[in-house]
């Protein structure tokens, strides 16, 4: 609009300059209404301006009273999984957006929601199916096509949701699955090229695999097929599956014959004269393998220091290497750790006496306190502390052994999420500000535990602070008690 008034400005004066205009008054009449028009496209401007500006104002106003709530609480409001990711999508899309709103349209502006649209789902969708995380692309997609069949107001259409799920399903071996919601899709859209494409093959594939079953057994038969189906989810979703279920809160109930083994108990650390007075408080968390809670086994004050000691250093948390024996980031870890020495700090320092004496163990040849902080979203998918047979070399540049066994701190509540959880064994152990679990990775032949093979849920709300101590082989040789009834 603008530029209509300024070519119009700039041509005005030449116009008037002509003698011609002046030896008619009916020309000089025109100039009038030439004058309104300009004047016209000049409020048309202003208004266009004014809408623009009220958008803004608008937007900066649900802004300012959103980063007044969150600023008063910061922890707490990104603790919450919505409110993170509609920060990450305004700071990634949205600002952008605003630096083109004198050029085109903007949309409403920010919504602050509690819930996810269909477009959220499916941009999440999306990420992991880059990734190749087809597991994660399935139920993302799964949810938005939910949505969409509730009825949601979407800009995405029932049609890109079925074309990544559909594939999504394929690469995890679940073809008659796959082939079902390739139907689908072409229901909606008959032309669709790829899901053409897809229907042809997949309907080959069935054809083979019927096929090659007729040529085997009745057993063998279904062996190959479930093989064939499951792909190399075979391997992978049980463990998923009881992973999740667990940190859904849905752990295996032990038989009442277990649980009467079960007990709670004052530890003096074996007559430690430290602990004769002031015992610690131990309850059993699990039987096999046998998880110990030490309760209120360190104080708020201790876990401000070593969290503040901690934040300054705070980087993407690492694992070994089992090839080179290194430490290197890895995808199924995030978080955020930090390594303490007990000689910078005497709260580190009594807090490895702590464990020492609590444990009979001996910490000289432990690894550093890591401090690890998880945000929301934050995992550490299974995983053994020990090494196994096959990685020979994973401590070796310690020179210490194996990890014998762990100690893990828990310096905060969690909202939601955030359970440390034993798949192999169904067991789940939720984080309790100011307690530690402990556990034994190796047998007393020294073979690894297999049943300690755990994880560190997704924190779904709040934030997630814990400590652990790797203890190690060497020096516990005289150490270690022949029994865990010793821990008692």
């Amino acid at each position: 609009m603008i530029w209509c008034i300024l070519i119009v400005a700039i041509l005005l004066p030449q116009s008037l300059a002509h003698p011609g205009f002046f030896t008619s008054i009916g020309q000089m009449t025109d100039l009038i209404y030439t004058e309104k028009d300009l004047v016209t496209s000049l409020k048309d401007y202003i208004k266009a301006e004014e809408d623009k500006l009220e958008q803004i104002k608008k937007w900066a106003e649900k802004l300012d009273r959103l980063t007044s709530t969150a600023t008063k609480d910061p922890e707490g409001f990104v603790g919450h999984p919505v409110n993170a990711f509609k920060l990450v999508k305004r700071l990634n899309t949205e600002w952008s957006e605003l630096e083109n709103l004198v050029l085109k349209d903007m949309s409403d502006g920010v919504k602050h929601k509690s819930f996810l649209t269909v477009e959220d789902c499916f941009e999440l969708g999306k990420v992991a199916y880059t990734e190749a995380d087809y597991y994660h692309t399935e139920l993302w997609m799964e949810q938005a096509l939910r949505q969409l069949d509730e009825g949601e107001v979407s800009t995405i259409d029932k049609v890109s949701v079925l074309d990544y799920l559909s594939y999504a399903v394929y690469q995890q071996g679940d073809l008659d699955k796959a082939l079902l919601l390739t139907k689908k899709l072409l229901e909606l859209d008959p032309e669709h090229q790829r899901a053409n494409g897809n229907l042809k093959y997949f309907e080959y594939i069935m054809a083979k695999e019927k096929d090659d079953n007729k040529s085997a057994s009745d057993d063998q038969s279904d062996q190959k097929t479930t093989s064939k189906k499951k792909g190399v989810a075979v391997d992978y979703l049980p463990e998923r599956q009881k992973y999740e279920m667990l940190c859904r809160g849905e752990g295996i109930k032990m038989t009442p014959r277990r649980q009467k083994k079960l007990f709670c108990r004052y530890h003096d650390g074996n007559r430690n004269p430290k602990f004769i007075l002031a015992p610690a408080k131990q309850e059993d968390e699990w039987d096999k393998p046998r998880i110990i809670r030490f309760h209120d086994i360190i104080s708020d004050a201790e876990i401000e220091i070593v969290k503040d000691l901690a934040k300054p250093r705070l980087s993407r948390a690492t694992v070994h290497d089992p090839e080179t024996g290194k430490l290197t980031t890895a995808q199924y870890r995030v978080s955020k750790s930090a390594w303490l020495s007990g000689y910078e700090n005497p709260v580190v320092s009594r807090i490895n006496m702590r464990i020492q004496d609590l444990t009979g163990l001996d910490v000289s040849t432990a690894e550093e306190l890591q401090v690890a902080n998880y945000g929301v979203g934050g995992q550490y998918e299974p995983h053994f502390d020990f090494a196994r047979k096959d990685e020979p070399d994973a401590f070796k540049e310690l020179g210490t052994g194996n990890r014998i066994a762990t100690w893990l701190f828990y310096m905060s509540d969690v909202s939601a999420g955030g359970a440390t959880v034993f798949p192999e064994v169904g067991a789940s152990v939720w984080p309790k500000k100011g307690t530690a679990v402990f556990w034994y990775n190796l047998f007393a032949s020294g073979e690894g535990d297999y049943s300690t093979r755990h994880a560190a849920c997704p924190v779904l709300v709040g934030n997630k602070w814990v400590s652990n101590k790797w203890l190690h082989e060497r020096g516990q040789e005289f150490r270690r008690p022949c029994t865990l009834s010793e821990l008692e």
